[in-house]
């Protein structure tokens, strides 16, 4: 953990959502910011300390932020919202915004997962973000999500016409969000190798009775670089869609990881890997300058490199 990390909260609706600040202490000067925030049900402490530690340390500023009713923020616990989260985003970039020594005209948005969604419909509506990250990135629910058996549609429909709450991951065969194979086993180990997480397998289904979200419809229009950064292997949010939807976007830039499954990105040679082309890609669109030089690890982890 950063020793220079501060535990800050600001107000989202009639609610406060927690979050850390990670400040460039090693210069002096308005600095450029990243807002970051986790998936479905995924919190701060899920392990993306580790990518905000390490934006830190190369110049850039991180904040790292729960949404209403997840981790360490009040609100109705468990309740998950597309519109609600996207009034989180709005929240926290505007606070990053008002931090002292913080650049507002340089400030970023990041996601992973489910979050790769909220971070580019954040910065679709805002036009002074900068630019955006969105890694693994879960954008659109009609063609990204893995087919379910049918028995498992139908409990998750009557969960959501009941008002009721379901597991956030589980086995393929239960109703749960996130049951593609292996998932399960993957995200128990992120939360596990996270710092003292608070998070539950539990998430509210009322919003599949909405619009089935769909943030990817922002990506042809998006005004600000973008870096996607897929993973072949994943099993949560099928690749396919975020490629395409990255070579349209006007300033897309798309890494892809041959190998790699949806939740090895937040350790070892993937992380090395993925977390090198983020610094890469912040240094050149918040910064100005190219930075030359990997990790070991990142430089022996394959993966194919599609510039705009």
């Amino acid at each position: 953990m950063s020793m220079s990390r501060k535990e800050l909260t600001f107000a989202s609706g009639h609610d406060t959502c927690a979050a850390w600040f990670y400040p460039v202490v090693a210069e002096k000067g308005a600095r450029p910011i990243i807002v970051m925030a986790h998936g479905l049900t995924g919190t701060r402490r899920d392990r993306l300390g580790a990518f905000a530690e390490r934006f830190a340390a190369a110049g850039i500023a991180a904040l790292v932020f729960d949404y209403r009713g997840f981790g360490d923020s009040t609100g109705e616990p468990d309740l998950f919202e597309p519109s609600l989260q996207l009034e989180d985003w709005r929240a926290a970039i505007a606070f990053a915004r008002s931090l002292p020594d913080i650049d507002a005209g340089r400030v970023a948005t990041f996601g992973s997962s489910l979050a790769g969604g909220n971070a580019l419909a954040a910065a679709a509506e805002d036009l002074q973000v900068a630019a955006v990250i969105s890694q693994v990135p879960y954008l659109d629910r009609d063609t990204q999500t893995y087919t379910k058996p049918q028995h498992v549609v139908e409990e998750m429909k009557a969960a959501a016409a009941e008002g009721r709450y379901l597991a956030s991951v589980g086995q393929p065969h239960e109703a749960a969000f996130i049951s593609a194979p292996g998932a399960e086993v993957g995200w128990r180990r992120v939360v596990a190798i996270g710092e003292e997480s608070r998070w539950r397998s539990r998430v509210s289904a009322s919003w599949l009775l909405g619009p089935p979200y769909s943030p990817i419809r922002h990506a042809a229009s998006l005004h600000c670089p973008w870096l996607v950064c897929i993973a072949t292997d994943d099993q949560v949010a099928k690749p396919g869609p975020a490629i395409e939807a990255a070579r349209q976007a006007p300033k897309g830039e798309l890494r892809i990881y041959p190998g790699v499954d949806h939740f090895d990105i937040y350790d070892g040679p993937s992380h090395e890997a993925v977390v090198a082309d983020e610094i890469e890609f912040l240094h050149r669109h918040l910064l100005g300058r190219s930075l030359c030089g990997t990790t070991k690890a990142a430089s022996e982890l394959p993966r194919v490199i599609y510039p705009r």
